[in-house]
């Protein structure tokens, strides 16, 4: 298990919609207290969309991370096969669905930010949220390929807070950030023409919508909903 960093400096925003930034940590790694920190501070920037999948394959070692999920390690494992990569580990950042960060490597994961930033944006996402539907509006703004793209939702706790009693983090409480609580496709898209799709919702908590290639390939755009 890497370590990671525990600061990041911030960018100016140059496109539409928040650079996505996922975190795949567990409760059980004794290397992910910082990541788990940093995500804190990600959260209180605008142009960044962070999200943290716990993933499920340190519960072996005394401690069964409360919010872990099998699917969040399927996607783990999917952004790996899709980079060529045989291994898996945490913490790992991976961002837009493209670029992953290992480690303390604080002016890696800066850089890769910012050079999506400065992207010019491919997809307009438009929502609005009223009482339990949610309604995505889609616009493509440069050619894209026809091709399978896949719109998701994803909700999330801004905050979680747990005590943990066993395993390497044992005797420690921590604050964790931005914990995705439920992943769904809600529809596939061509990216040809402006879409519209309605979505029940159950609960109140903040939504982060996708456009990503499927299966784990980059994310076009992204929007955050309150």
């Amino acid at each position: 298990m890497a370590a990671l960093w525990i600061g990041l400096p911030l960018t100016a925003q140059a496109q539409s919609g928040p650079v996505v930034v996922e975190l795949f940590t567990s409760q059980g790694c004794s290397s992910c207290p910082p990541a788990d920190a940093l995500l804190h501070r990600l959260a209180e920037r605008d142009d960044v969309l962070p999200l943290a999948l716990h993933v499920d394959y340190w519960d072996y070692i005394g401690w069964k991370d409360q919010f872990a999920r099998s699917a969040h390690t399927v996607r783990q494992k999917g952004y790996a096969h899709t980079a060529g990569r045989t291994m898996i580990y945490t913490p790992q950042m991976v961002i837009m669905g493209q670029d992953d960060v290992v480690g303390a490597d604080a002016m890696q994961l800066s850089d890769v930010i910012s050079k999506h930033l400065s992207e010019q944006p491919k997809v307009q996402i438009k929502t609005d949220r009223e009482g339990q539907v949610l309604t995505i509006r889609l616009l493509p703004l440069v050619d894209l390929p026809q091709e399978n793209l896949k719109v998701q939702i994803v909700q999330f706790a801004p905050v979680k807070t747990v005590e943990i009693t066993r395993g390497e983090l044992a005797g420690h409480q921590f604050n964790y950030a931005q914990v995705v609580e439920d992943w769904q496709q809600v529809g596939p898209w061509d990216g040809q023409s402006e879409a519209v799709i309605s979505v029940p919702l159950t609960g109140a908590q903040p939504i982060a919508v996708l456009v990503q290639q499927d299966p784990f390939g980059a994310i076009l755009a992204a929007a955050r909903v309150d």
